[in-house]
């Protein structure tokens, strides 16, 4: 049971940031064509977000042959913005997450993103946390707890994953992979933010018409995050109209504490096996987000992307 005090950190930790923070980003970068929107945001809001690592995870769909291949995929599109952003000076802080999910709860995956995670947020206090915004299965985050439980109380964890607690079932791609690292993570006692995707975050979506309207031809970046998502819709991009869920950009735009969301205070929910939360109101709090206030959060998203 936390102290008193122990409870005051940890709300004082669930407020937006204010100022300007750390940020360390884990991405399933090449799973689809949103986290490269969201790596993209994050490299342009260095007003108030110091990019301090980005972490390759692991994914498993028709895009790689198993979760190690996913990994790596997604390192090298890591690299690939990096490259098109002239941004090379994030080269040695760019590392390769684990190559499978985490077996148990008790059983850390190690890896080069695990391993720096867990020393890096060692620099940080309970008043000065280190933020981890994670976008994809959250293995590389949970393990450097189990390495490292000291840091549960220097870091603030920003996930985009599971779905909304009012949903019929946690069968989202992110949590549905990875378990046992949800269950971790959200029962670690670390402050945690949740950016649920089916009911929640969905709501946040781009256009053919916006898309090229807002982005093509305002500079390289733009030009190849417009290609990459036309070649994703494929045949779909000819047809009268057609929107693409970008939900990734939200877990930035929660960082930037401007007026692009809503969130409350609640006792953190038990992800299970069976794919369904389980509730216990002795729980420790923490901040939920059930509304995306999508025009807000499209405008600061393209003043950033066209920036570059």
């Amino acid at each position: 049971m936390a102290t008193q005090i122990e409870q005051e950190q940890l709300l004082r930790r669930l407020r937006k940031p204010e100022g300007i923070v750390d940020v360390v980003l884990d991405t399933d970068a090449f799973n689809e064509i949103d986290d490269q929107f969201a790596i993209a945001y994050l490299l342009q809001s260095g007003h108030k977000l110091r990019t301090k690592a980005l972490y390759a995870a692991p994914f498993f769909n028709d895009k790689s042959t198993d979760p190690a291949d996913g990994m790596e995929k997604s390192y090298d599109e890591i690299l690939r913005l990096l490259k098109i952003m002239n941004r090379e000076e994030l080269l040695p802080v760019t590392l390769r997450g684990s190559t499978g999910y985490l077996p148990s709860e008790t059983e850390a995956v190690d890896s080069p993103a695990a391993r720096h995670l867990a020393a890096l947020a060692m620099s940080y206090t309970p008043d000065t946390p280190l933020y981890v915004v994670a976008i994809g299965a959250i293995t590389n985050v949970a393990s450097a707890i189990l390495m490292n439980p000291a840091i549960v109380d220097r870091i603030v964890v920003v996930w985009l994953g599971g779905h909304a607690t009012h949903w019929h079932d946690t069968h989202e791609f992110n949590m549905q992979q990875d378990v046992a690292a949800a269950r971790v993570v959200f029962g670690c006692g670390a402050a945690v933010v949740q950016l649920p995707c089916a009911g929640v975050v969905s709501a946040f979506t781009i256009s053919g018409v916006e898309l090229k309207h807002w982005l093509l031809g305002k500079n390289a970046l733009c030009d190849y995050l417009v290609e990459n998502t036309t070649r994703e819709i494929g045949d779909d991009e000819a047809s009268f109209i057609w929107t693409r869920i970008i939900w990734d950009v939200t877990a930035i735009g929660w960082l930037l504490n401007e007026d692009t969301m809503l969130d409350s205070l609640e006792q953190c929910p038990i992800p299970e096996y069976d794919h369904l939360y389980a509730f216990d109101r002795r729980r420790h709090f923490y901040r939920y987000v059930y509304h995306i206030n999508r025009d807000n959060l499209f405008v600061s998203l393209v003043n950033a992307l066209a920036k570059a």
